[in-house]
Parts: C-alpha cells; sequence; structure tokens
C-alpha cells in the first residue's frame, strides 16, 4: 500500500443516513473510551478476531456493509470505533495500538480504515493528517461517502474543529497476527463509557 489511499461515492446515501442513525442511538455511544490524545471526542470500541465478525455483525448489523468493504483479506484482528468530533474537539499525534491492552507485544496495524459517515459544511479543521516520522505525507479533507486506507504505522493526527455539527466517522485498525499474538485477543468484546456496560466480552 502506498500511504494512503480514498475511494468514493461507496455506499448509498440510505446506507449512510441509516448508520449515522444507528451509531448515534446505540446504548454504548458515549464519551469516548480512547485514550487522551482523543480530546472532545464520543465513540465505543468493538476488539474482534476475525473468527468473532459473525458476532459483530449479529449485534451491530449496520456495520456489516462497511467490513465487507472495509477489511483487508490477509488481517486477522480488528479494532472497531466510530468517532464523532464536534467543535472543539481534535485528536492529537498518536500511532495505533489499541490491541496492545490485550496483547503487549503487538505491532501497528497493517492498516487503519476510516469512513465518513458525515461531515458538517462549511466544515474548518477537521483534516485527517498523516506522517512518517517527522515527513507530513498526507492531509486529508473529510468528505462524505469517502473510504480511505492508510498505513498503520504512520503517525496520525485530526486537526482540531472550527465548525460547530458533526464530523462522524467509522474507523478500523486491521491487524495481521501471529498464532501466539491472536490467542490474546478476544473473539469479540465491547468497550464503552455507558454506564449500562462498561465491558462486554465473550471469548472462546
Amino acid at each position: 500500500m502506498p500511504y494512503y489511499r480514498q475511494q468514493k461515492d461507496v455506499f448509498s446515501e440510505a446506507y449512510l443516513t441509516d448508520l449515522r442513525g444507528q451509531i448515534c442511538a446505540c446504548r454504548y455511544f458515549a464519551v469516548n473510551n480512547l485514550n487522551r490524545d482523543f480530546v472532545g471526542t464520543k465513540g465505543f470500541s468493538i476488539a474482534f478476531r476475525h473468527s468473532g465478525r459473525s458476532q459483530v455483525e449479529a449485534q451491530f448489523p449496520y456495520f456489516k456493509p462497511y467490513l465487507d468493504q472495509a477489511l483487508q483479506p490477509d488481517c486477522n484482528a480488528f479494532y472497531l470505533n466510530p468517532l464523532l468530533l464536534k467543535g472543539g474537539s481534535r485528536v492529537d499525534p498518536h500511532i495505533d495500538r489499541s490491541l496492545r491492552s490485550y496483547c503487549k507485544t503487538i505491532e501497528p496495524p497493517s492498516c487503519v480504515s476510516v469512513l465518513y459517515v458525515q461531515v458538517p459544511e462549511p466544515l474548518q479543521g477537521g483534516d485527517l493528517v498523516l506522517r512518517n516520522h517527522r515527513q507530513q505525507v498526507g492531509q486529508i479533507r473529510p468528505r462524505v461517502n469517502t473510504l480511505v486506507w492508510f498505513q498503520g504505522d504512520l503517525t496520525h493526527s485530526i486537526n482540531g474543529m472550527k465548525t460547530e455539527g458533526d464530523r462522524l466517522s467509522l474507523v478500523c485498525e486491521q491487524y495481521r497476527l501471529c498464532d501466539r499474538e491472536l490467542h490474546d485477543i478476544p473473539e469479540f468484546t465491547i468497550e464503552s463509557r455507558a454506564k449500562i456496560e462498561s465491558r462486554t466480552r465473550v471469548t472462546k
């Protein structure tokens, strides 16, 4: 993969409308459970192995079209999260390693996929910035119904949102793990700060 690639007009408008509504109505959708780099954001996360994908799709059927389109066939573990930014939100520079909470030896993902579900217009700020060490290798302006894949070892950030309104994306870290690493990853688990259920974990 080059540093990143994009595909426009991936889904129907009806699917994006339903996806947005389902995410925002989900009982797990709350102040983000991600680390302090995610300033003023909302979301929840799902960690799963390839073998647990059917459980993800059974509980969250509205994610299936995205997973069908975005997941890479050579990856076997995933960390999926809707990500909502509003005015004043930002994401500071970081490299994704979310599955390290389960296995400390895991390297960054093979790739990260991002679908832009909702973008306020006109948009000020909110660009995805990609860096390879100190070199900037991409600055992606969010556009509704665009799917982006970028190298998982890139440092990335989201510029501060200066526009009111919702910038909603669906993000998936995609990993290629050895059997030993994969053993430590739950087959399917939900991570959320919603009061009803902080974590649901199913393993085999």
